[in-house]
């Protein structure tokens, strides 16, 4: 299982964007989920696309942080951020 999950929606290209980023900086490392494939990810998600999950927890949404995403995937899943 990826660590990494990506909520985006055809056409969007902030989402565009964002793929390109985790193509570059972790490739073949996450999977990408249409917002629009489920209600509740577009009633949580819907105006904030595109989402990064980490571990299933939301890390960021618009743009990626690269920095701050490769700093917390060098911890464990689980571990604490400091």
């Amino acid at each position: 299982m990826n660590r990494l999950t990506l909520i985006s929606r055809t056409g969007c290209h902030l989402c565009e964007v964002a793929e390109q980023t985790l193509d570059r900086i972790a490739p073949q490392q996450w999977t990408k989920v249409d917002v629009d494939s489920d209600i509740e990810l577009e009633r949580d998600y819907g105006d904030r696309v595109p989402v990064l999950l980490l571990d299933g927890k939301e890390h960021g949404y618009w743009r990626i942080e690269e920095e701050r995403l490769l700093r917390d995937l060098a911890r464990q899943p689980g571990e604490p951020r400091l």
